[in-house]
């Protein structure tokens, strides 16, 4: 029965969420002009309505979850994006899968960042919160799903789904509620994917904060008393939306198959921009409380990378990158509204700055090269030209959608081998920020002349030339441009850690967030040098079988086929292909899926035997067991060098009817490398093509072939019991049992005979793997033999891909200093904020 009143309640919630921002802008408003005597009441009201617009927001995200976890069909977006073989893990996935979903979970970081602004402000709460209203009145709208003639307002993610559908069986049952939903796309089953977008989405909701504070100082002809609020939110940003792209870095290292963290896929590019500005903002940020200077700098990097945040989720939700972007969606309709978003805050903030730009108060200290202020300005261009770089060619869909708006024909297309393009560019910037970095550090904390730089740098450099000369060697790192990098790695490494070493010896720990970050950088430029430019692939195709025709030649030859238990040597190791797998809740590891019979239920299977991991038996045999995701096989592959086994890897497949084999690799993890393994292709099992009959009449005690394999017939046995058929007087069932060998694996195969008076029975056993079908279709008491039937089908088999990353871990160790740098600093800042909001003077 369908359930409209959740549907109505979380449409009423919107409504009161979108109307009470709009009130809460207005009175923030009035509070921030009003004089003393008026303003306690119009702080009071103000917050009442934002509280209500908080509890109306929060509401929605829980009807909505509420809509999935219960699984009502009934609801296009439950439908779209939930199914009930998913986790709960995965449901809360599928909550942000769709649109809608992504711009409430926008929405809820809002609502909480509002919340922490209203209790940790005195001066600065009315202006703004004005600002923060307006914004969520923006996201808000996004879902409203209100239309007014053919002038659509949001997309609303309570719609039924009989009111966009027009399949038949609403029309003859309009109450029609679906069985099960089409589920979350299969790439984003994966832990990551729960983590990484309120992550990201955190980090795009944070760059509203110093955004605000921004708008609130020129309003309030405050033009810089808002640095010191907005710095320890802009570090802030800038830590976790730096977590979240590394976290769909790490996503796509485990979860996606081009062997990689990093694609310079659009969506990728748009989440980076904004950070790398963010960056830019914190140093020029800095700067300002050190010496007054680079105050309009700040301003336009600080209203830039909120721009850019808006621009990137024009990108990504528009469909202007559809058919550039695996990551974008699809076109709700909502490309308008995002655009009159993005436009309307880009006015504000240029119309405010203009006005207030010549009342700026500026320096008119000349920058020396020997000073702070030029090294930072350097670094703050240098990061402004890597996002220009990235950018520019990203946002060419966008200028080809302009032009034929007005009626021209654009043919501009983006690099066509995006990796290739970007990585050339970005990697000398990288270098650059390195050196930068790296002397840039001595100038912050130290006062420069000629002969001082000298000085504090020759022993550093010296340190990291030798550092830079131990890895090229024992790394076998002969190309030029890698050798640079390696240089500017190690140099940024050693100098910076020179610092860090000092300030801890002299100083605080709080001081040295900087010297952190940058080491960290240090390290991530080794790594993604070593991990990307010097990755092999092991899996080198020797047979000379072409394994589909549609591959490319390189994708051929990089790729082994895999026999089940059958050994193939690859490189210095030997592996060997086990069989399919399955999860089963509550049991450790993986179990074979010869050990158990799927049932009509979804995720449901009985066990066939005892099924135990590490001693422990964790369901016995004729036991339900639950699936986790029964559409999901996990491939046993084992790696031996020689006779010794060292390794077992479960790389993913999903045979998917619309995105065809979706695979996730796995890993083993070395301390220097990884070896990164998935499966390209596989059997198809599910249908298979019979083979012609094939007899054998044997004796018991006799060896014969089945296929390849060698057979021993053991005999055959009266029984007295069979599973599944119950036995009445004077039926006779006789069991034979086959001892199958294939290579160093021995298999049993039963088939049975059953007479019934004057009928005859045959129950056959079926090895998907071995690929057979084995009938004891006959009884030969004279001739002492047993008659069988054979058909054979597809033996399993795997095409498998197998690749070395060197160092990886180099670079996953630097991105996690990066952010302990990042949040070293961002509490330092905070620090300063509170002391100073505690003197009154906030």
């Amino acid at each position: 029965m369908i359930n409209t009143f959740v549907g109505n309640l979380g449409h009423f919630m919107v409504i009161l969420a979108f109307v009470s921002s709009l009130v809460t802008a207005f009175s923030y408003y009035k509070y921030t002009l009003s004089n003393e005597l008026e303003k306690v009441s119009w702080r009071k009201f103000s917050r009442i309505s934002f509280y209500v617009h908080a509890v109306s927001s929060l509401s929605i995200v829980f009807i909505l979850f509420e809509i999935i976890y219960n699984f009502r069909f009934e609801y296009f977006y439950a439908y779209s994006h939930a199914s009930k073989a998913l986790p709960v893990h995965y449901m809360i996935s599928s909550f942000w899968e769709g649109q809608e979903g992504s711009f409430l979970l926008w929405i809820f970081w809002n609502v909480v960042l509002g919340l922490v602004l209203v209790h940790t402000n005195k001066t600065w709460e009315g202006p703004v919160m004005v600002v923060f209203a307006l914004v969520q009145a923006f996201l808000v709208s996004m879902i409203l799903g209100v239309v007014f003639g053919d002038l659509k307002i949001g997309s609303s993610p309570f719609v039924l789904l009989r009111d966009v559908s027009n399949a038949p069986i609403f029309q003859i049952n309009p109450d029609f509620v679906p069985e099960d939903g089409t589920g979350l796309n299969p790439l984003l089953q994966n832990i990551w994917m729960v983590i990484h977008p309120p992550t990201l989405f955190l980090g795009y909701a944070s760059t509203l904060v110093p955004f605000a504070y921004l708008m609130a100082g020129l309003a309030t002809k405050r033009y810089h008393e808002w640095i010191r609020p907005a710095l320890p939110w802009t570090i802030f940003s800038a830590l976790v939306l730096g977590m979240g792209i590394m976290m769909g870095a790490y996503w796509a290292y485990v979860t996606l198959n081009f062997g990689g963290y990093w694609n310079w896929d659009p969506v990728e590019n748009a989440s980076y921009v904004p950070w790398l500005i963010l960056i830019a903002a914190i140093h020029t940020m800095i700067t300002y409380k050190k010496s007054s200077t680079a105050l309009k700098t700040s301003i336009v990097l600080v209203i830039t990378s909120f721009i850019l945040v808006l621009y990137a989720t024009f990108l990504v939700r528009s469909g202007v990158l559809g058919d550039t972007s695996v990551h974008s969606f699809t076109d709700l309709g909502l490309s308008g509204q995002l655009l009159i978003y993005l436009l309307f805050f880009l006015f504000v903030a240029i119309f405010l700055s203009a006005k207030e730009w010549k009342n700026i108060p500026t320096s008119d200290k000349e920058a020396s090269v020997y000073s702070r202020e030029f090294w930072i300005l350097i670094g703050a261009t240098t990061l402004a030209l890597m996002a220009f770089q990235v950018i520019l060619p990203t946002s060419i869909p966008v200028f080809n959608a302009v032009i034929e708006s007005f009626g021209g024909i654009s043919n501009m297309a983006p690099p066509a081998d995006q990796e290739e393009f970007y990585s050339k560019f970005q990697l000398w910037f990288a270098v650059a920020l390195a050196l930068l970095t790296a002397v840039g550090q001595y100038f912050w904390w130290k006062k420069m002349d000629k002969e001082t730089l000298k000085d504090v740098l020759t022993v550093p450099y010296i340190i990291s030339l030798i550092v830079a000369a131990i890895i090229i060697t024992v790394g076998k790192v002969y190309t030029i441009s890698y050798i640079v990098v390696v240089m500017a790695g190690a140099f940024t490494i050693i100098a910076n850690g020179g610092i860090f070493f000092q300030l801890m010896r002299t100083s605080s720990f709080k001081l040295a967030g900087g010297s952190l970050a940058h080491i960290g950088l240090g390290m991530i430029l080794i790594g993604v040098m070593f991990s990307s430019g010097y990755s092999e692939v092991i899996s080198t195709n020797m047979s000379g079988l072409t394994y589909k025709k549609d591959w490319e030649d390189d994708l051929n030859k990089e790729n082994i086929l895999l026999w089940i238990n059958k050994p193939l040597q690859m490189k210095e190791y030997s592996v060997i292909y086990r069989g399919r797998n399955k999860k089963v809740a509550g049991v450790p590891g993986y179990v074979n899926v010869n050990k158990l019979k799927a049932t009509e239920r979804v995720n449901e299977a009985v066990a066939l035997q005892d099924i135990e991991a590490k001693g422990k038996v964790y369901h016995k045999k004729g036991e339900l067991v639950n699936i986790v995701l029964e559409e999901n096989s996990y491939f046993e592959i084992e790696y031996y060098k020689g006779d010794d086994h060292k390794f077992t890897l479960f790389p993913m497949s999903q045979p998917n009817p619309t995105m065809g084999l979706i695979s996730s690799p796995d890993s083993k993890r070395f301390i220097t490398q990884d070896l990164y393994t998935h499966i390209s292709a596989i059997n198809d099992y599910g249908d298979p093509e019979w083979k012609d009959d094939e007899i054998y009449d044997v004796s018991p005690g006799e060896q014969f072939h089945i296929s390849d394999f060698v057979t021993t017939f053991e005999g055959g046995e009266v029984l007295t019991e069979v599973d599944g058929v119950e036995l009445q007087e004077g039926d006779v069932a006789v069991k034979a049992t086959l001892v199958i060998y294939d290579n160093d694996i021995e298999k049993r195969i039963t088939p049975l005979f059953l007479i019934r008076g004057n009928q005859v029975g045959r129950i056959p056993v079926v090895d998907s793997d071995l690929g057979i079908k084995v009938e004891l279709t006959n009884i030969l008491p004279e001739d002492n033999k047993f008659s069988f039937t054979v058909n054979r089908f597809q033996k399993d088999y795997v095409v498998m891909k197998a690749m070395v990353k060197p160092h990886i871990n180099v670079l996953w160790a630097g991105t996690f200093l990066v952010l302990i740098g990042f949040g070293v600093a961002c509490y330092r800042r905070y620090d300063e904020f509170i002391k100073m909001r505690d003197k009154g003077l906030e």
